[in-house]
């Protein structure tokens, strides 16, 4: 279910370019106005007044829009402030190497989390669920679930009052079956997805916490189901507290660069 479209410019041109961000191989006019909700008219004005601004780049050949290379040069300019991606970036390294499954992290933005950071570990099949880049809302693959459970119950109730996460993702993401894996991920202190976004493709992942102790971030693990046996959960579920542990302390006592908070 396509949310209703901002009433407002600026609100337009956000939803235009966060669709386009979630299409590694560009985007025509009319997927995007599908994705946005918007008519097709509306979003090819707003992508031709982009591109003149270099905000988005359009390939002559096949005609698909990309995100433009001005956009490149402001996330530079915006990265001492809000990155924390080459903290995690060791954290990440480690998990990969250690349970030889694709490890990452991803950041919490509002409603939603984005994968900033992909290394595969040595076991020669993957899940490609994720990816950077990849926009997923709370509540689904395991990074949004961990993120959901660990805000405050009123935060998480008054989300899930305002969205039909069924409708696009399944009967396995009625609010009554996301209650309880939140209860679960609560219960253990991280999450498990057994393959509820695609098929076979399982998840576990770890909240990491800005210094004011809201949950900012996480760790995650992907991998077929057999690599994630009720034997080896536990075990995966420990290496990522730690390195998530391991992060939040390096936030909370200063020895990286000053964050802020993507919620």
């Amino acid at each position: 279910m396509t949310p209703a479209p901002p009433d407002h410019v600026v609100g337009r041109v956000s939803t235009v370019l966060r669709a386009l961000s979630t299409r590694r191989d560009g985007a025509s006019t009319s997927d995007l106005a599908r994705s946005c909700g918007l008519a097709r008219p509306t979003v090819h004005r707003l992508l031709s007044a982009l591109a003149e601004e270099g905000y988005v780049d359009r390939d002559r050949h096949t005609g698909r829009w990309h995100l433009g290379p001005e956009l490149y040069l402001l996330g530079e300019a915006a990265a001492p402030r809000y990155d924390v991606t080459q903290q995690a970036r060791a954290s990440v390294h480690r998990l990969a190497a250690a349970t030889g499954e694709s490890a990452f992290f991803s950041a919490r933005r509002g409603d939603e989390t984005i994968c900033l950071l992909r290394e595969d570990g040595d076991f020669p099949i993957r899940s490609f669920v994720l990816y950077e880049g990849a926009r997923f809302p709370l509540g689904v693959v395991s990074a949004g679930l961990v993120v959901l459970a660990m805000l405050p119950d009123r935060e998480a109730e008054a989300y899930l009052s305002t969205v039909d996460l069924a409708a696009e993702w399944g009967p396995a993401h009625r609010t009554a079956e996301i209650r309880a894996r939140l209860a679960r991920t609560r219960r253990d202190g991280y999450s498990t997805n057994p393959g509820l976004v695609v098929e076979g493709s399982w998840g576990m992942a770890a909240a990491v916490f800005t210094p004011s102790g809201e949950p900012g971030w996480a760790l995650s693990l992907t991998g077929v189901e057999s690599r994630f046996r009720p034997d080896r959960r536990p075990e995966l579920g420990a290496l990522l507290l730690k390195e998530a542990h391991t992060l939040t302390n390096l936030l909370r006592t200063g020895r990286t660069r000053p964050t802020i908070a993507l919620g």
